[in-house]
């Protein structure tokens, strides 16, 4: 065989299925397999899910330079995020979600990241001037964003993980982190603790409001005092958290309970007890939020409320999808609800986790 017709093979067998494809296969129209694959109303679902599964068989993908040309949509979904958020899996988790809610849609999910270093708004201006996806996903939300406000100005659909008070309001989902610090002070509260310490997200975040102000009404409600833990925020990293920690148990009129706004902090803040020859449990106790069960597979001593970053995911992507198509603003923005603390339990390795009693509203 000469080179040409080894050239020539070579191009038959690595050239990509086509909606022609699909259609001599399935006998179909290639008009017809085009609106199948579409979800078109006019559609009948048996011969949707022919055409899928051989569109699945033969390893069809859309031609995204050609859709782009026919529609002007890229069939994308880019989700930004920081990536000195990957502790405790909060990045893998997202990602999962949203990729989840995505399966079965025309859309795929790209990930756009940058570093606690960079300025947020060049992800943003980068997506929205080259057009490369068709709605954003960000996180570590401000109450006056620019990055939603740039947004809505150019009338560019996204989601936020966390709400702003930028106005006009806009699609969103959230963690109550003000219903979870209220449950953590009165569940420390039952445990006969009285001074309390809140280790924080970093204040210019949205949800520092939300978390301090479930506290500090917490303790007046319940009759405590607050001991300042200042200038040390959740995502810093686990030595700092750790140091400071040590500095503030070995403190005249020390906490006695303390509120973690995350798992990994509450690792450093384990740490730290343990560094100061206390016991969690005996001298101190700990309430913080749990994503992952390493947390409490780590020391199951700790007091933890469910977080779900899973359904933030699914949340936030159902929220762009639903901006894209045109849906109320109302059906675009939840809240997710922690109903209780589960208390400590010596949970084996081998367990199931248990499910979250989060309770998820919409506006």
């Amino acid at each position: 065989m000469n080179d040409s017709s080894e050239g020539k093979g070579r191009n038959a067998a690595d050239a990509r299925p086509t909606l022609k494809t699909i259609a001599f296969m399935t006998g179909l129209g290639v008009t017809t397999v085009s609106r199948a694959l579409k979800d078109a109303p006019d559609i009948s679902a048996d011969t949707k899910r022919r055409v899928q599964l051989v569109a699945k068989q033969v390893g069809y993908r859309p031609n995204r330079a050609g859709v782009r040309l026919r529609t002007g949509k890229t069939n994308v979904i880019s989700l930004l995020l920081n990536t000195d958020e990957q502790l405790m899996g909060f990045i893998s988790d997202i990602i999962y979600g949203v990729s989840r809610a995505l399966r079965g849609t025309p859309y795929h999910i790209i990930l756009t990241p940058y570093s606690g270093r960079d300025d947020p708004m060049d992800a943003v201006r980068y997506v929205v001037e080259t057009h490369s996806a068709d709605g954003i996903i960000i996180s570590r939300t401000e109450p006056q964003d620019a990055r939603v406000q740039y947004m809505l100005e150019r009338n560019f659909p996204f989601a936020t993980h966390g709400r702003t008070d930028v106005v006009p309001e806009h699609p969103w989902h959230d963690f109550d982190n003000e219903v979870f610090a209220r449950l953590a002070v009165e569940r420390l509260a039952r445990q006969g603790r009285r001074r309390l310490a809140l280790l924080a997200p970093e204040p210019k975040l949205s949800y520092y409001r939300h978390m301090t102000d479930g506290f500090v009404n917490g303790v007046a409600e319940c009759g405590l005092t607050e001991v300042p833990f200042h200038n040390v925020w959740v995502d810093q990293p686990i030595d700092k958290i750790r140091d400071d920690a040590i500095a503030l148990l070995k403190r005249q009129g020390r906490p006695d309970g303390i509120v973690c706004g995350s798992g990994a902090s509450a690792m450093a803040v384990v740490n730290a007890l343990e560094m100061c020859g206390m016991e969690l449990g005996r001298e101190i106790d700990v309430v913080t939020k749990q994503s992952t069960e390493l947390v409490q597979m780590f020391r199951p001593g700790l007091f933890v409320v469910e977080e779900d970053f899973r359904l933030a995911g699914r949340e936030l992507a159902n929220a762009v999808l639903g901006q894209i198509d045109g849906r109320p603003l109302a059906e675009l923005q939840s809240l997710s609800v922690p109903q209780s603390v589960r208390d400590p339990v010596a949970m084996p390795p081998t367990a199931s986790r248990p499910s979250a009693e989060v309770e998820t509203l919409r506006s």
